[in-house]
């Protein structure tokens, strides 16, 4: 069994990369009317670094993680990953890391309702954030 909270924060955001897809494709076929051809680059407006560093830093402003996510943010903010982002900065990409980090670590540890909560909440702000229909 693995111990979560003593895993390595790249491995949390590895998997809270495919979490984090997975919903938002959920996300946007629930929606309906959607092109499959429009799908990816509606996608990417939720799962890109920038966004995903957008949310985080707003969940941590308005105070929505608790002081045992923060931990798991900080973590993952600071992972040294070895490697060099191409279409952002590192500051960009060491957040949307963390955020990811934090979706991987609920969802390992089977914080389903939590989870909920978090992919609920990054959805609604990247929605407000780029001025899109909910």
């Amino acid at each position: 069994m693995i111990d979560v909270k003593q895993l390595n924060s790249l491995a949390l955001a590895y998997m809270g990369d495919a979490v984090y897809e997975k919903h938002i494709r959920h996300h946007l076929l629930l929606k309906g009317n959607i092109r499959p051809n429009q799908l990816h680059r509606l996608s990417t407006q939720y799962v890109s670094a920038k966004a995903q560093a957008k949310v985080i830093l707003q969940m941590l402003e308005e105070g929505f993680v608790n002081e045992e996510e923060i931990a798991v943010v900080k973590r993952g903010r600071n992972a040294k990953s070895g490697t060099i982002p191409k279409n952002t900065d590192v500051q960009t990409y060491r957040y949307s890391t963390a955020f990811e980090a934090l979706v991987g670590y609920h969802y390992l540890l089977d914080n389903h309702n939590r989870l909920s909560e978090i992919i609920e909440r990054a959805i609604s702000l990247s929605e407000n954030k780029e001025g899109r229909e909910q």
